[in-house]
């Protein structure tokens, strides 16, 4: 048994309930590697589980989702990797460590053309741009898509990835600035959200004819005028709640605003089987290694210093991916 830092939390709260501590970390059981991060993704799925909007399987816990490393440690019947081998992953809790245990399917190769930090950057929220485009609603070169938060680690991505699939991109982000980031990262349009009433613009924009497809990882905020930016037919995907969870959906509204389609996916549940797990992180992989999406890693920070970015984070300070090293 040896020993590694990491952050724990012993009752859900704001960012101060993370404490930054040694633990215990064991060799590896069946099916399961050993791995030391070399870098840590940050995802707004991480205040969450923080917060106890979504529960953690048990408390104390280690949060944290998204890593990359080196693999020390092998367990039995694991054939698929050996130490020193290069990996990264999106998958159960505990990335906010020096080093963690692992289930070996849940973990693939990094391949050579990516470094760590990319890796640690883009597996969940690349992941999550892979089956929101490719496989909740199939973005296709003509579509019109909406994307809320376009200017976030998953817009910024999705935003290059639908472009490159030749589709008009239209984002909503909060400020100036992240209206220039997102037109430099696919965004065709922009709508700032704090001074315009984002479903008239996208009226505007369209012509009336509105978009194929609405990605809102915002919630409660952007709930129910979302909807307004559908044409018939049109697909709603809500894959998040960074303003809050949308309560008391009506489905009626699917009905009155043209027979529209609404889903609540998550990742975890495209990625489940491994077979899906190597395909969508494949063709990340691939438009990544393309130079077709370029992973904008925007902020660095310890994971001692977790606490202050998570302020950064909920305060919505931040844009493009975060990574912290250990």
């Amino acid at each position: 048994m040896s020993k590694t830092m990491a952050i724990r939390i012993y009752e859900n709260g704001g960012p101060e309930v993370m404490r930054y501590e040694e633990v215990a970390v064991g060799d590896p059981g069946p099916g399961e590697i050993r791995v030391k991060h070399t870098a840590i993704g940050v995802n707004y799925i991480d205040t969450y589980f923080r917060s106890g909007l979504y529960p953690a399987p048990s408390i104390p816990f280690t949060p944290g989702n998204e890593g990359a490393g080196v693999v020390t440690a092998v367990g039995e019947g694991v054939t698929r990797f050996k130490e020193g081998d290069r990996v990264a992953y999106a998958a159960t809790l505990g990335s906010y460590a020096d080093e963690r245990l692992l289930e070996a399917d849940k973990v693939v190769a990094t391949p050579a053309g990516v470094d760590d930090e990319t890796a640690a950057a883009m597996m969940l929220k690349g992941m999550t741009a892979q089956y929101l485009l490719r496989r909740t609603y199939r973005v296709k070169k003509g579509d019109t898509i909406l994307f809320h938060a376009a200017a976030g680690g998953v817009g910024l991505i999705a935003c290059q990835w639908a472009r490159h699939l030749g589709a008009t991109v239209i984002g909503t982000v909060g400020s100036r600035e992240k209206g220039e980031l997102a037109m430099q990262n696919g965004c065709d349009h922009v709508i700032y959200y704090r001074d315009e009433d984002f479903a008239k613009r996208v009226d505007e924009i369209t012509r009336g004819e509105r978009c194929h497809v609405v990605y809102d990882g915002v919630g409660k905020a952007t709930f129910p005028a979302s909807l307004d930016c559908l044409r018939p037919f049109g697909m709603f995907a809500s894959f998040g709640n960074a303003s809050g969870a949308i309560e008391a959906f009506n489905l009626g509204l699917l009905a009155q605003k043209g027979s529209l389609y609404a889903t609540r996916p998550t990742l975890f549940t495209h990625i489940a089987k491994r077979a899906d797990l190597e395909e969508v992180a494949g063709e990340l992989f691939d438009v990544v290694a393309s130079g077709a999406v370029k992973i904008p890693v925007h902020h660095r920070a310890k994971l001692a210093d977790a606490v202050d970015v998570h302020k950064a984070l909920e305060g919505r300070e931040t844009t493009g991916a975060t990574v912290m090293s250990p």
